[in-house]
């Protein structure tokens, strides 16, 4: 689905995705949000894409996304957001107000370090291998929810609209696909979490949003 937003021409960034990914949904909704068009490059997990001599050449690690801005490449969503905002300043993703901007810092790295990680697909199908069946999707749901409680905390005396007030930013950026995955893959009761259950639905309604869902990527259902 194309955006139907106003974008600004890169010929250069080429996004190397995998539609399933939240990591790379990330990326997505932040280049749809800054109105940058750019090339999509799907790369099949499922199929061990990853693990291919030409992406292993941009990737060592074999994960997606990657961003290729020209001779620059860039691995790791949060690293690819970072850099998106340096270089591409235009519909910031991090606020003036420093208070504001840690916030959205502080629950971009929750999600990115102590949420999504946990219950990836190859640490799930190793717990599987080592412990038993049922095992990863009581760690899963221990881990999202764990997470969501402290997102939860941190947010609701800031959020409004959206994770921080009326603007989306980083942390919206991160929590509209985590809060997506919790709720369809793992059916996460978000009654428990009310801040992130409001905001979410405000998410839903973006433009931006809509055109990065996985149903909407060139590879979906491959």
């Amino acid at each position: 689905m194309e955006c139907k937003c106003r974008q600004t021409s890169s010929p250069n960034l080429v996004l190397y995705s995998y539609w399933q990914s939240s990591c790379a949904w990330r990326v997505r909704f932040a280049l749809n949000l800054k109105g940058l068009s750019y090339e999509y490059k799907a790369v099949n997990l499922a199929k061990g894409e990853q693990f291919s001599p030409e992406f292993e050449q941009l990737n060592p690690l074999h994960y997606v996304p990657v961003l290729v801005d020209g001779d620059v490449v860039v691995s790791d969503s949060y690293a690819i957001l970072l850099y998106l905002e340096e270089k591409y300043p235009q519909k910031a993703l991090l606020p003036d107000d420093p208070q504001r901007r840690y916030l959205n810092l502080q629950a971009a790295s929750i999600i990115s370090s102590s949420i999504q990680p946990l219950h990836m697909v190859s640490m799930l199908k190793y717990l599987e291998e080592k412990i038993g069946p049922e095992e990863p999707l009581l760690w899963a749901l221990s881990s999202i929810e764990k997470g969501f409680l402290a997102l939860e905390r941190l947010l609701k005396d800031f959020a409004s609209s959206y994770a921080t007030g009326e603007a989306v930013y980083m942390a919206d950026v991160f929590l509209a696909p985590q809060i997506a995955v919790a709720i369809m893959r793992f059916k996460i009761d978000m009654s428990k979490f009310p801040t992130l259950a409001r905001i979410y639905e405000s998410y839903k309604g973006l433009p931006e949003f809509i055109a990065s869902l996985p149903q909407s990527q060139p590879d979906a259902g491959q």
